[in-house]
């Protein structure tokens, strides 16, 4: 049996996002909350078109073994942040058991189907683990997992450019407040480039993807309305940039879900969920800025996706 502690109810995440819907505005966990969304990401995760997957697996696959020979020689307890169904996390966790500083795996996410599929695995894998189910832009959310976490070091984890998908510039801090002289993080970002990164999002595995929240409660493109994708600068940062999505409605539409509805009037634009990318000087600045320091740097083969070990 997984284990799998609740912060964020299914009923929760049902109002929110009927809420969301009403404001034109979809947030990140409700990209990953229905099982047609859940299965639009495993499709692209496995399909490779999702180049970041590929990317941040691969700097783990080669460097495993060398950042955990950097961690603490005692027992660690592994937190990812935003853990979907665990792939990254098992390449770091095998490493840990290899040297004799695995502890325990504490996957985080708002999607339950995801986190059932991290805690299967790890459990099929003879990981000790237990989830956490939590909005990870809940800063008390945020509080309640530190209450329940180990005394032990911690190796946190934030892969596949997670971080992109909240505003960097806020969530980095929240994560020098969480991290402890004792602990390491690991954190990763796409480079950005103009022609390549946009390629990344707007191709029809990952528009069926983003289309994932909007599909699960009955809408279709171009039935209803349509999806559109580009890049622009986020001026607070040099070196800051994003990929922007957001929904054109067609036509007047009705969305129903658990007993409510709500009403999207023709030529509304529904933002959805921004992914941030960065030059790799920003997204280390961002790091020193909230009193953290670079342990160790790790760049893909393509140039195109960095990932840093960092401490406090």
């Amino acid at each position: 049996m997984i284990q799998v502690d609740i912060l964020l109810s299914e009923d929760q995440i049902a109002q929110e996002f009927m809420s969301a819907i009403e404001r034109h505005d979809l947030p990140e966990k409700f990209f990953y909350w229905s099982p047609l969304s859940i299965r639009a990401w495993i499709n692209l995760c496995g399909d490779g078109a999702y180049r970041n997957f590929v990317r941040s697996h691969s700097v783990l696959q080669n460097h495993a073994a060398e950042i955990v020979s950097m961690l603490p020689s005692e027992p660690i307890e592994l937190i990812s942040l935003g853990a979907g169904q665990g792939t990254k996390d098992f390449l770091i966790m095998e490493q840990l058991k290899i040297k004799g500083k695995y502890l325990n795996y504490r996957p985080v996410d708002a999607s339950q189907g995801l986190l059932e599929i991290a805690c299967q695995s790890a459990k099929d894998k003879n990981f000790v683990c237990r989830g956490l189910k939590a909005d990870l832009n809940n800063d008390y959310h945020l509080s309640e997992m530190q209450d329940i976490l180990y005394e032990n070091p911690r190796l946190i984890m934030i892969l596949g450019n997670t971080l992109g998908a909240f505003d960097p510039l806020k969530f980095v801090a929240k994560l020098g407040s969480i991290i402890r002289p004792q602990d390491f993080l690991i954190i990763d970002g796409e480079l950005f480039n103009h022609s390549d990164t946009l390629a990344g999002y707007d191709n029809p595995i990952n528009r069926q993807f983003a289309f994932g929240p909007l599909s699960s409660v009955g809408l279709s493109e171009p039935n209803d309305g349509s999806l559109h994708i580009k890049t622009d600068v986020d001026k607070r940062q040099p070196g800051l940039y994003r990929i922007r999505k957001h929904f054109h409605a067609s036509r007047d539409l009705k969305i129903m879900l658990a007993g409510e509805t709500v009403h999207i009037p023709t030529n509304t634009n529904i933002e959805m969920s921004w992914s941030y990318k960065y030059d790799g000087d920003a997204l280390k600045g961002l790091i020193k800025s909230s009193g953290l320091k670079l342990a160790a740097e790790f760049i893909s083969t393509d140039k195109r996706f960095m990932t840093l070990l960092v401490t406090k």
